[in-house]
């Protein structure tokens, strides 16, 4: 996971798409625009646990064990760990599962963040704590937030998210990796990204002396170097 955490999350993105038979237009990543509110940390990599909650509804509150019965599921499960949480009320932010209180909670128990399809609150203190989140916004109250289930698949920013899955998140969204795209994600990545290197970023910044007849045949030039290349290490076609 270190290693992956090195890239940004369209540069696994890059490689992702060229491992997958999943959908690349629609499947594994986010549909709905999403914040990173600390960017600055830089990515995010982690295996997801998942909880459901309905911060207008008091009647959850009735559970008197909820937040216990949670955290001992969040303790059981090895990091670190991305909390992705469903928020029932979506499109409207009544309340935060997330403030300063329970970011130092989940930090101590192996989370290093949180994709929460809702709010946020204490932005400051959750920096202070070192724990990033993605979300829709932010609000003042919490009002009735309590975990209503837990590991169960959840549905954030349009997409479905399984316990246990990789997601590898940053500042552009995130990408939820299907088990069977885990092996080989870091090799192709890298490939990826050094094959941009040695074809078309050198042809965008080749441009001094030329004419712009002269430019486009050089980004040409270099988008079918690049396409063979891809082709003969994944047998398939890349971006250009």
């Amino acid at each position: 996971m270190l290693a992956l955490k090195r890239w940004n999350t369209p540069t696994i993105y890059n490689g992702w798409e060229q491992v997958t038979d999943h959908d690349i237009a629609r499947e594994c990543f986010n549909l709905e625009p999403v914040r990173d509110f600390m960017p600055q940390m830089g990515p995010m990599v982690g295996r997801a646990i998942t909880v459901v909650f309905e911060p207008s509804n008091p009647k959850h509150r009735e559970n008197a064990s909820a937040w216990s019965e949670y955290y001992a599921y969040v303790a059981s499960v090895p990091g670190p760990k991305i909390a992705v949480v469903q928020d029932l009320d979506k499109p409207v932010m009544k309340g935060a599962f997330w403030g300063e209180v329970n970011s130092n909670i989940h930090k101590s128990l192996g989370c290093i963040g949180t994709i929460v399809d809702g709010a946020i609150r204490d932005v400051d203190e959750m920096n202070n704590a070192g724990f990033k989140a993605l979300a829709r916004g932010m609000c003042v109250g919490h009002a009735y937030s309590t975990p209503v289930r837990w590991g169960v698949s959840v549905e954030v920013f349009g997409v479905e998210v399984e316990p246990g899955r990789l997601i590898h998140a940053d500042k552009h969204g995130f990408l939820v990796i299907p088990p069977e795209d885990e092996v080989g994600l870091l090799e192709a990545a890298e490939f990826m990204d050094r094959n941009e290197c040695n074809t078309l970023i050198p042809s965008g910044r080749s441009a001094t002396g030329k004419t712009i007849p002269q430019l486009l045949e050089t980004i040409k030039q270099a988008g079918m170097r690049s396409g063979q290349a891809i082709k003969e290490q994944f047998g398939r076609r890349g971006e250009w």
